[in-house]
């Protein structure tokens, strides 16, 4: 008998937060990596944020690369024309909450400004995850680069 879907890895829904949730519930269900579904094999972040405007936490689910002992996110948005709201509340408050392989902890973002470090980082992390070179090519936009740098504070519960 087949595993039943877990809610991301069949269109039941073109809600974009639907398929969010479902991710972040697989995320979190199996130590960080994902069951199923298009991210499966993927390495996928949860990435808490407080929003800028609303003070409230946002969770968004990411996929990171890895530059020694800290994380790499890209604000892609698919190539899309703004940057995601996500990038927005780290830009305003960057101590986030990060859970990754089955570890939550308190980092400190920073976006890259410093033009060899954003291509060293962006090429990297584009050729562990080819599409990231075609939502380059498709926005006009210069996609944020963010390091995730783990935070001296205790492992959060």
């Amino acid at each position: 008998m087949a595993a039943p879907a877990s809610g991301y890895d069949i269109c039941v829904s073109n809600s974009y937060r639907d398929f969010n949730r479902a991710l972040i519930s697989d995320l979190r269900a199996h130590g960080g990596k994902a069951s199923s579904g298009p991210f499966l094999g993927a390495d996928v972040l949860i990435l808490t944020t407080v929003g800028a405007k609303t003070g409230e936490r946002r969770e968004n689910p990411l996929a990171f690369s890895r530059d020694g002992e800290n994380l790499v996110i890209v604000a892609s948005k698919g190539g899309g024309p703004v940057n995601p709201s996500w990038y927005h509340n780290l830009v305003v408050n960057p101590v986030v909450t990060i859970e990754a392989l089955g570890e939550k902890y308190e980092a400190r973002a920073r976006v890259i400004d410093d033009a060899d470090e954003y291509e060293r980082l962006y090429a990297e992390h584009a050729r562990r995850m080819p599409g990231f070179n075609e939502y380059r090519r498709i926005t006009t936009r210069r996609i944020p680069v963010i390091v995730l740098e783990r935070t001296a504070s205790e492992r959060v519960a």
